[in-house]
């Protein structure tokens, strides 16, 4: 392993903690910094467990997860059986988008829950104000998403 491999597995490993800080699946996570590190962005099964030195069973695991919340998807390698494991265009986006929506659903829930609480009770109102931030979140969301959509496309502009 070179210098530089070594770097490129520290790296891995400490984004993949970061992430498991955060709530993700520890192998998950390692197995989606892995993605993320690499040249191409798409791994086979057998290239992630030689580089994380795990079992294939623990990367068809974490895959499963990762396919399941949209954060990777399969496609067979043209001419073989193998499939590769590639990361989304625009990942971030698109999982930002995703939550934007669970939000709205989220705070529709909250504002009925409310309701059915009664706005004169400590819960009623407690339940308000969680819906009231799910709204402030989902339209500050937006903002940021279009303020980097245009972001993005001043780059691609800048670089043409």
């Amino acid at each position: 392993m070179t210098t530089n491999d070594e770097a490129v597995s520290r790296f891995v490993e400490r984004f993949a903690a970061e992430m498991t800080a955060a709530g993700m699946q520890r192998m998950a996570s390692r197995v989606f910094a892995a993605l993320l590190a690499s040249e191409t962005g798409s791994l086979t099964s057998a290239e992630l467990a030689a580089r994380l030195r795990i079992s294939p069973a623990a990367v068809s695991g974490a895959i499963g997860y990762l396919t399941q919340v949209s954060m990777v998807s399969r496609e067979r390698e043209p001419g073989t059986r193998r499939d590769r494991y590639v990361l989304h265009n625009e990942l971030w986006y698109e999982t930002f988008t995703r939550r934007d929506q669970i939000l709205t659903r989220w705070e529709k829930v909250l504002r009925e829950g409310a309701d059915v609480l009664g706005p004169d009770t400590p819960a009623g109102r407690r339940t308000a104000e969680t819906a009231e931030f799910f709204a402030f979140l989902h339209d500050e969301m937006a903002g940021i998403m279009d303020r980097w959509r245009a972001r993005k496309e001043g780059e691609a502009e800048g670089s043409a």
